[in-house]
């Protein structure tokens, strides 16, 4: 079938997100890439889930990675009965949709619609590791389409040629807002936080920029607010691991204190992606604490001494008088209004049209 990661750059290839082949998980290493090109290969879900909790993968990758992880899981129990192959399933669904606590409404939903696959291929006594897989190749399909349409809004909203201030790595939104930025000729210039402790913005995101032609500068974490003033930059944007129906985004940590400096210096806060049907309020959402030693150290070496504290929220909240707008597939929305997205039947990003 014809895919959608066609002209993005290496990292948003699928089989170099994540792929299942023959009894394994192939999951490529964000935690070393662009440095080192190697793959994590898992042999079980709960190796799946562990390199998901592990950072393995990061920004949507860990949406592959359990899709895949659910492929896998049918290969474990496929010497089963039908009903044994259900339960075993049903309990994997749950095993790496809980792998990372903030995400587990999404995660959910990826899972459940291989649930469905699996349950498919079953009563058609076909292979359901493989329906599993081309499910989730059609899924992924429609969710880069679906990011695809929200690039489009979100470019319209850039300057041609403006300078733009990313947070962390936004995985498909990145490479679709660059594909059509491409297409248009707007030579966007990209500023990248770097995003430790991992690194994100310099290895991934500036990764995929530079892999797509772009004009890309890392900065550390501690530069946007010289950068916005010193380097003229026109609108600062993002993903969010969730964005709350209240209009609270949650983002990698870092995302909340660039807003702040965003809106006192008149500069635009575009976030992109659907609101989670799942958080209708704030409060819905639990903040993963990730191990503090990583703090203390950058790619492995220490840079702190022994027996000082570190201190590791993976996430923090925006609150939505800071955010400018949220880009949607059905256009730019004001956070103050995204409860009309459902009303409307608009099925999000990972809603019903991706699940099944």
């Amino acid at each position: 079938m014809e895919r959608s990661d066609k002209d993005l750059a290496f990292m948003l290839q699928y089989e170099n997100v994540a792929w299942y082949e023959n009894g394994t998980v192939r999951i490529l290493d964000r935690r070393i890439y662009p440095t080192r090109v190697e793959f994590v290969v898992c042999t079980n879900h709960h190796e799946v889930t562990a390199a998901i909790r592990d950072m393995v993968t990061q920004s949507a990758g860990p949406f592959t990675a359990a899709a895949m992880g659910m492929a896998l899981a049918a290969y474990e129990c496929r010497d089963k009965s039908e009903a044994e192959q259900r339960e075993y399933l049903f309990k994997a669904a749950d095993t790496i949709a809980h792998a990372r606590p903030t995400t587990v409404d999404r995660m959910t939903l990826i899972v459940q619609g291989c649930l469905a696959a699996a349950d498919r291929a079953l009563a058609a006594g076909t292979n359901v590791s493989q329906a599993i897989v081309e499910h989730t190749i059609r899924t992924n399909n429609e969710r880069y389409d679906k990011i695809g349409v929200i690039a489009e809004f979100l470019v319209d909203a850039f300057p041609r040629d403006g300078r733009i201030m990313t947070q962390c790595f936004g995985e498909t939104i990145v490479g679709q807002m660059l594909k059509v930025a491409r297409q248009r000729g707007n030579n966007l210039k990209l500023y990248c936080a770097e995003t430790r402790p991992y690194f994100q913005g310099a290895r991934l995101t500036a990764s995929v920029a530079k892999d797509m032609g772009f004009d890309v500068t890392v900065i550390t974490d501690n530069m946007p607010a010289f950068v916005m003033q010193n380097e003229k930059i026109d609108a600062y944007t993002s993903a969010a691991d969730v964005i709350c129906q209240d209009g609270h985004i949650v983002n990698k940590i870092g995302t909340y204190q660039i807003a702040i400096v965003a809106k006192y210096m008149g500069i635009p806060y575009f976030v992109t992606g659907a609101p989670d049907r799942g958080h209708p309020t704030v409060d819905t959402v639990h903040i993963e604490m990730r191990d503090p030693e990583f703090v203390l150290q950058a790619m492995g070496v220490r840079t702190a001494m022994e027996g000082v504290h570190g201190y590791y929220p993976s996430f923090d909240i925006t609150p939505p008088h800071l955010v400018a707008g949220v880009v949607t597939d059905r256009g730019m929305m004001s956070p103050y209004d995204l409860r009309r997205y459902y009303a409307e039947g608009n099925a999000g990003e990972f809603g019903p049209g991706i699940c099944v």
